[in-house]
């Protein structure tokens, strides 16, 4: 799947905002960040850049994202937050308020 430059900065800011979420960065959510970087095709720079953003900025272009965007994005945040074989409450927390403003329900997985 192809995304655009507005995209890969979202996904990678809500992705960057999981990894943070619980206060621990585990040595297994930088390998998977370093395999969502080779599947993405970003680099650190992109990194630095998405954290610039705003959280309103990141949710409006997810919003606008497709379906089948959409749905890519909640499997790389749960797999993101299982990464370090523990899903804490604040990733949870995290992932379905991200979710349920990009516009995802949650209940069903539909726009």
């Amino acid at each position: 799947m192809k995304y655009n430059l507005a995209e890969k900065l979202a996904i990678v800011k809500a992705i960057d905002e999981v990894i943070l979420a619980d206060g621990r960065v585990s040595k297994s959510e930088i390998d998977f960040l370093t395999q969502l970087m080779q599947i993405l095709q970003f680099d650190r720079v992109l990194i630095e850049e998405a954290r610039n953003i705003t959280a309103k900025e990141c949710m409006q272009v997810l919003k606008t994202m497709p379906e089948n965007k959409k749905h890519a994005l909640g499997v790389m945040l749960s797999e993101m937050a299982n990464a370090d074989g523990q899903f804490s409450e604040d990733e949870y927390r995290l992932i379905f308020n991200i979710l349920l403003e990009a516009g995802i329900d949650i209940d069903t997985g539909q726009e």
